[in-house]
C-alpha cells in the first residue's frame, strides 16, 4: 500500500537512520532505497538544521507535530517545500519516527500564477472604471481652461490657463499609462534575443560604470510569434527597474532558457521561453513583495509604480506570466512566454 501512494513516507530509526523509504520518498529525494536506508536522514538534507532538531527533539518527547510550507534543501543541491507529518512508532523499546511528506511547490506556484493573472485582471478593470469617470471632468475642465484663455484681457494671466491645461494634459497621460496598451499586439514571428539585445542596448547607455550586464542565452529557443514593440517594453521596464535596484556596483544577468511542461494559469504548456532578469541588489522590500504588480506600488520615493504592471499587462495579452522571486541577495524576474509551433 505504501508502495503505491503519491506521499513521501520514510521510517527513522532511533538514531535517524533510514529504516524503509517507498518509491514517492525515493523520487523525491532523488535517491534509490538501497542507498538510503541504514545511512543517516541527514545525508538526504543539507542546510536543514532546524528540520533536524525538530525530528530529534521528537524522537526524545515522543510528541508528533505537522509543518506546512517547510522549505528544505536535498543532497543534490535543490530547493523544495513541504508539508510535513511526524509522528512515532513503537517497536518493542526502540522508538522510530514516521515521516509523511507532501512536495507543495507546485500546488504554491499555481496558485501564485492564479493570483497573478487575477490582480492583472482585476487592476485593468479597476482602471478603466476610474479612468472613465476622471477623463470626462478632466476633458472639461481643460476646456474651460482653454475657453477662458480666449476671453482673458491680459496676455500676463494666461500663465494660469496654461498651468491648468499643462496639469489636466499630465494627468492624462498618466491615466494612459496606467491603462497601458489598449490594442492587441500585432504579431510576427520574430527572434527573441533580437528583442533581448534591443533592451540591452537602450540600457547599457545609462548604466554606471560599476553595473555589470551580462547575457546568457539559449541559441536554439525557436522562433516566436509575438509583438516586438510591446516585447521590448517590457523587457525594458524589468531591466531598467533591476539597473536602479543595484545602484552604482552590482551584476545582472539577462537568461534565456526553453523550459518543457509548464503550467500557468490553468494552462498546460508544452514548450515556453524562460526569460530572467537577475541582479545582486538589496531585494524587493517585504511590505510591498505581495502587491508588486499593483499600480503606483513602489519601493523607491523617485518611482511612479506603473513599470511593473504595464509589463505584466504586455506579457499577459502575449498569453504570458511575469513571476518575481526576491531575497536581499538576489532578485530574479521570470517572464515566461508560451511557444507556438509556427
Amino acid at each position: 500500500m505504501l508502495d503505491n501512494l503519491n506521499t513521501s513516507v520514510l521510517v527513522l530509526g532511533s538514531n535517524l537512520d533510514v529504516l524503509s523509504i517507498n518509491p514517492a520518498g525515493e523520487m523525491l529525494f532523488a535517491t534509490s532505497a538501497r542507498l538510503a536506508t541504514d545511512h543517516q536522514f541527514e545525508r538526504l538534507v543539507v542546510d536543514s538544521d532546524h528540520f533536524i532538531e525538530s525530528l530529534k527533539r521528537t524522537m526524545i518527547t515522543r510528541q508528533a507535530f505537522t509543518e506546512r510550507e517547510s522549505t528544505i534543501t536535498l543532497h543534490n543541491l535543490q530547493t523544495i517545500t513541504i508539508d510535513c507529518t511526524v509522528t512515532t512508532l513503537e517497536d518493542n523499546r526502540e522508538g522510530k519516527l514516521l515521516l509523511e511528506l507532501t512536495q507543495v511547490d507546485r500546488q504554491l506556484r499555481i496558485a501564485r500564477e492564479e493570483n497573478l493573472l487575477t490582480q492583472s485582471h482585476t487592476v485593468r478593470t479597476l482602471l478603466r472604471g476610474m479612468a472613465h469617470e476622471i477623463k470626462n471632468p478632466l476633458g472639461g475642465l481643460r476646456g474651460a481652461a482653454q475657453l477662458l484663455e480666449k476671453e482673458l484681457p491680459n496676455d500676463s494671466l494666461k500663465e494660469y490657463t496654461q498651468v491648468i491645461i499643462a496639469e489636466a494634459d499630465r494627468l492624462q497621460n498618466l491615466l494612459d499609462r496606467m491603462l497601458g496598451p489598449n490594442s492587441p499586439p500585432r504579431k510576427h514571428p520574430l527572434n527573441i534575443h533580437s528583442v533581448l539585445e534591443h533592451v540591452y542596448t537602450l540600457v547599457l547607455a545609462d548604466t554606471p560604470d560599476g553595473v555589470e550586464i551580462k547575457r546568457d542565452y539559449d541559441p536554439s529557443i525557436p522562433e516566436i510569434n509575438a509583438d516586438a514593440d510591446q516585447l521590448i517594453q517590457a523587457v525594458l521596464n524589468l531591466l531598467r527597474n533591476a539597473v536602479q535596484a543595484v545602484g552604482e556596483r552590482g551584476q545582472i544577468i539577462i537568461r534565456s532558457r526553453a523550459q518543457r511542461q509548464v503550467t500557468f494559469g490553468q494552462k498546460h504548456h508544452r514548450l515556453t521561453i524562460r526569460i530572467d532578469i537577475i541582479d545582486d541588489g538589496p531585494g524587493v522590500p517585504p511590505m510591498i513583495e505581495e502587491s508588486l504588480f499593483y499600480p503606483m506600488v513602489t519601493g523607491r520615493a523617485e518611482g511612479t509604480g506603473l513599470g511593473l504592471p504595464i509589463a505584466q499587462s504586455l506579457v499577459n495579452l502575449h498569453g504570458g506570466l511575469i513571476e518575481c522571486n526576491s531575497s536581499t541577495q538576489q532578485t530574479v524576474f521570470t517572464i515566461f512566454l508560451p511557444l507556438e509551433s509556427l
